[in-house]
């Protein structure tokens, strides 16, 4: 098993609780994997977060980039952050996480079509049922459901001052 370094600035360390309510809290994230010729490729992701689990799952299209890092290695990072709030003066407070892990394609179509249902619902809240059924319905055949399973989740408060 890897160990992971200990955060430098541990007074800024968010409790683990903190961490999974950025996780649950947030929308969108950057994950970043193994590129092509060493160099790694950080992309935006849109995500939902199973705090019972704790694990992290999102999309993608059936080739491309990303799912061809993840096929050539499971590690990832994924970071999501906070836009941060003023607290009594002009300087901000924004929180972090960084979750190092490993990402399983997820082969089982009634198991990626509840995990895009559950990214449906977050995402677009307002659209009923009915509605994000057909979208699940004619995007599933197109999208890879991709689990993130954490294998070392650290957070930091950061006073921008």
């Amino acid at each position: 098993m890897t160990e992971f370094r200990k955060m430098r600035r541990f007074k800024q360390e968010l409790s683990r609780c903190e961490c999974d309510e950025v996780l649950s809290s947030e929308k969108r994230g950057v994950l970043c994997v193994n590129g092509e010729d060493g160099y790694p490729y950080g992309v935006p992701i849109n995500y939902v977060y199973d705090e019972d689990s704790g694990r992290i799952y999102f999309h993608c299209a059936k080739e491309g980039h990303k799912l061809d890092g993840i096929r050539a290695s499971s590690k990832v990072c994924f970071t999501v952050y906070e836009q941060g709030e003023q607290r009594g003066d002009w300087s901000y407070y924004v929180r972090s996480v960084v979750v190092f892990g490993r990402v399983r394609i997820i082969d089982d179509l009634f198991e990626s079509i509840s995990h895009l249902r559950t990214l449906a619902e977050k995402y677009y809240p307002q659209d009923g049922s009915e509605d994000i059924e057909g979208d699940i319905a004619a995007n599933s055949p197109r999208a890879v459901v991709l689990e993130l399973e954490p294998e070392n989740v650290t957070g930091k408060l950061v006073h921008e001052k």
